[in-house]
């Protein structure tokens, strides 16, 4: 008798963490688990896995999807028991993910029908506990569907369906499982998921506690989380070499050093100052020998953001990739990383003169003052990108800019004013003053930079940390609250974050 293949018998089933290329397997997951119900859109998902992909898992089956979980962290006393699906994931799109919360909310299951009773739902629950226990949280709490209630609803109350079921004497195939992993009921929540018509609308508020859960004494409630900023509001005039701008911006960097600056900030294409000794009549031209100085330029700032130990928003500066000219604002953090973001939207005038290309992604960037994104001068004038920023949580935008005369300059201070107050963040803007004789399309700046905050009886009155004198050069110092700006998305007089109508409209990021 031959050897028996025992490979055609083998299924190779696996639970790992969701990625980028899952997220059309999802999606299709979704309609199939969920028929009657709004499935994931592709911008939840990837909202899903820029701000916590720990939490979004899934269970593979000979290379297919047959099972999916997402979840966020929270701290559970912040919110109402009584709370909805949307509060509690901000809509889908879990923006309000706290890496510092206690409890790990489970927000969906997903298991395939042709592969239901093969406990797929199990190993996804117990994903959730051994990511709990690895971040060493309170407890995991689900807002769980009881879909056989449509069935006696004639006959039982929520409360009393609830405890048939937790009885034995009904099988919900939710609560029943949910019970059967160790959760335990803490409440039932009415109007929870409103397309949920097979639940009535009803979730049982259920909690499964880590008994492993150690409190570290580190984690603490803050009362505030200050983080000071450095807005240059920078000269341009004639200088004869590169060691003479390197000396201008080592001294900027020494002041907001000293001030104990967490960011410094420059402004847009100040680099133009180096055309000054560079003889070339034509502006594109000029432009293109500019962007020899690319690798001095990040070396420079490099070493200054190490040597003064303050993260460095190094204004924006002329690069060439490819053959192609793109304006790229580079962050320069601390610990010597550097990131980049290009400038998206460009202006009549920098695309007539000089020819510059533009970008095509949102960067969200971490550094140890939260979540930042950079929104160039004109780009920060499109209000997508703002509401991009934040979805990716985002708590700041700096703006470099560079204007020629005041109603450019109030483009984009309204503009910033404008982001600060729809989306609950700060915004910061620094520009070019003085002249450039010397140098094609540089003629005349305009400025008066600024740190501005939402509006709310939290931040000051008029919504301003600070703000320059026009047209002269010198520093804006300003703290903002992180701290401060959480509890006010969450509870401050208005919450246009939370109280946006996905229903009604959305921003698609396509990229």
């Amino acid at each position: 008798m031959s050897e028996l293949d025992m490979s055609k018998f083998e299924t190779k089933i696996t639970v790992r963490q969701i990625r980028h290329e899952d997220i059309d397997e999802i999606i299709e997951l979704s309609l199939t688990c969920f028929p009657d119900m709004e499935a994931w859109s592709r911008s939840h998902l990837l909202s899903h896995l820029e701000i916590f992909p720990e939490g979004q898992i899934c269970v593979e089956a000979d290379g297919k999807i047959i099972g999916s979980s997402s979840s966020l962290m929270i701290n559970f006393d912040e919110y109402d028991d009584s709370h909805t699906w949307d509060e509690i994931t901000d809509e889908g799109y879990i923006t309000n993910h706290d890496p510092e919360g206690y409890n790990l909310y489970g927000i969906e299951v997903a298991v395939h029908p042709d592969y239901r009773r093969m406990k797929i739902g199990r190993r996804l629950y117990e994903a959730r506990k051994d990511l709990a226990r690895k971040l060493n949280l309170k407890s995991i709490v689900i807002g769980g569907r009881i879909p056989n209630y449509k069935n006696y609803a004639d006959e039982l109350s929520p409360r009393q369906y609830v405890e048939e079921v937790m009885h034995h004497n009904i099988y919900d195939p939710v609560l029943t499982f949910q019970v059967m992993n160790g959760f335990t009921l803490k409440r039932v929540n009415p109007k929870y998921l409103m397309d949920d018509v097979a639940s009535m609308r009803y979730a049982t508020l259920m909690e499964w506690n880590n008994i492993d859960y150690q409190p570290m004494t580190k984690r603490h409630f803050k009362t505030a989380f200050p983080v000071r900023i450095c807005a240059v509001q920078y000269m341009m005039k004639k200088i004869d070499s590169f060691d003479e701008f390197a000396q201008q911006c080592e001294y900027y960097a020494n002041v907001s050093a000293s001030y104990g600056s967490d960011f410094v900030v420059f402004p847009e294409i100040f680099t133009t100052q180096l055309l000054s000794f560079i003889e070339e009549k034509s502006a594109s031209q000029a432009i293109r020998r500019l962007t020899d100085f690319t690798e001095d330029y990040i070396n420079l700032f490099n070493e200054l953001a190490i040597k003064y130990n303050v993260n460095i928003i190094g204004g924006s500066h002329f690069v060439e990739e490819e053959g192609k000219i793109y304006n790229i604002a580079y962050l320069f953090r601390r610990d010597g990383t550097i990131e980049k973001q290009y400038k998206i939207h460009i202006t009549p005038n920098e695309r007539k003169f000089w020819g510059i290309h533009g970008g095509d992604k949102v960067e969200v960037f971490d550094t140890d003052c939260g979540k930042i994104a950079i929104q160039i001068c004109y780009d920060i004038q499109f209000p997508e990108l703002g509401r991009i920023a934040a979805e990716k949580g985002a708590n700041m935008i700096f703006s470099p800019f560079c204007t020629d005369e005041r109603q450019g300059y109030l483009r984009v201070r309204y503009s910033a004013q404008a982001r600060a107050v729809e989306n609950q963040l700060y915004t910061i803007i620094t520009g070019t003053v003085g002249n450039l004789t010397h140098v094609e399309n540089m003629d005349i700046q305009y400025a008066q930079s600024g740190i501005f905050t939402p509006s709310d009886f939290a931040f000051p009155r008029d919504g301003i940390v600070g703000e320059s004198h026009p047209n002269i050069e010198t520093i804006v110092l300003g703290d903002v609250d992180l701290e401060l700006l959480r509890r006010s998305r969450k509870s401050g007089s208005v919450t246009q974050l939370k109280d946006r109508r996905p229903d009604l409209y959305d921003v698609q990021y396509k990229y």
